[in-house]
């Protein structure tokens, strides 16, 4: 039996995979992707998300992916590491994925030819059937110069009334410098917004959230408030760290038998990382913009 049946889990509730069911979405979490799919709808062209490791990037792209699904208008792709070398094999990579016919080649010579494809390509889908064509790139920190330089081409492919390419960026913080080092990138941008770590309400609404949605019905309180402070002080309220010491507590109860999470047990979860030398110190993301 499964460590979290014995708890009385139906599901893992602090699986650290982007399970869009399991996404606390707290009011920044939101807001970017209330603000992603309004843009997607105006087909406005380009929104950028920026965030610290482990604020919920990836969560939050599982999560609009989700929401494109239930839409038949939307055509979409995502790309999970956008470390391409060159222009010519971002390109292929993207003819490739959309499955554009007639575009083919094997050497930089074949980029115009790449370009013309794509523009046709988005013109038809854009245009004639009306879809919304997206292209969502997580880690999007990872793209280089000659890569950001082609999405800046893309972007010019438009109509009188709307962009033909709708681009969502979700990037660490240095891809914010990368941007500001093209020139008209950065004007571009019609949704930009940063996120932050969770305040400790929403540290707990997503501890209490996950253990719902994972089945959890006893009536009983299953991490106690002092549990919850002391997460929330050790995670400094980033979302994978909370995730992976609540993880952790559940498995140091079935070990010692136990069926509530008290500030013992965190406690002595965070005092074991510290000895063993794995504690991680590093600053908070400000709460500013850009």
């Amino acid at each position: 039996m499964s460590y979290f049946k014995v708890l009385g889990f139906e599901k893992e509730p602090f699986s650290t995979s982007p399970d869009p069911e399991f996404f606390y979405l707290s009011k920044e979490h939101e807001t970017a992707l209330t603000n992603i799919l309004i843009e997607l709808r105006l087909k406005r062209g380009l929104s950028v998300i920026l965030g610290d490791v482990g604020t919920g990037k990836t969560s939050l792209s599982r999560k609009l992916i989700q929401e494109l699904k239930e839409r038949e208008d939307v055509i979409f792709h995502i790309i999970l590491d956008p470390s391409f070398d060159n222009e010519f094999l971002f390109l292929s990579s993207l003819v490739r994925n959309f499955e554009i016919n007639g575009a083919g080649g094997d050497s930089s010579s074949a980029i115009l030819d790449l370009r013309e494809s794509l523009e046709r390509y988005l013109f038809q889908k854009g245009v004639t059937e009306n879809k919304t064509v997206t292209l969502i790139i997580d880690e999007a920190q990872k793209l280089n110069e000659d890569s950001l330089e082609v999405l800046r081409v893309l972007l010019n492919y438009e109509t009188n009334e709307f962009k033909l390419l709708q681009l969502v960026l979700l990037g660490q913080l240095e891809l914010y410098s990368k941007i500001m080092n093209i020139s008209n990138f950065f004007d571009r941008i019609s949704f930009k917004y940063s996120l932050n770590p969770l305040n400790f309400d929403e540290t707990k609404e997503m501890i209490e959230f996950r253990i719902r949605q994972a089945g959890y019905k006893a009536n009983m309180q299953f991490f106690l408030d002092d549990a919850i402070r002391e997460i929330y002080q050790y995670s400094r309220g980033y979302p994978r760290r909370i995730t992976m010491l609540c993880h952790r507590a559940l498995k140091n109860l079935v070990l010692k038998k136990k069926f509530v999470v008290d500030i013992g047990v965190i406690r002595e979860l965070i005092d074991g990382e510290i000895k063993s030398g794995w504690h991680r110190k590093d600053p908070l993301l400000q709460k500013n913009s850009y």
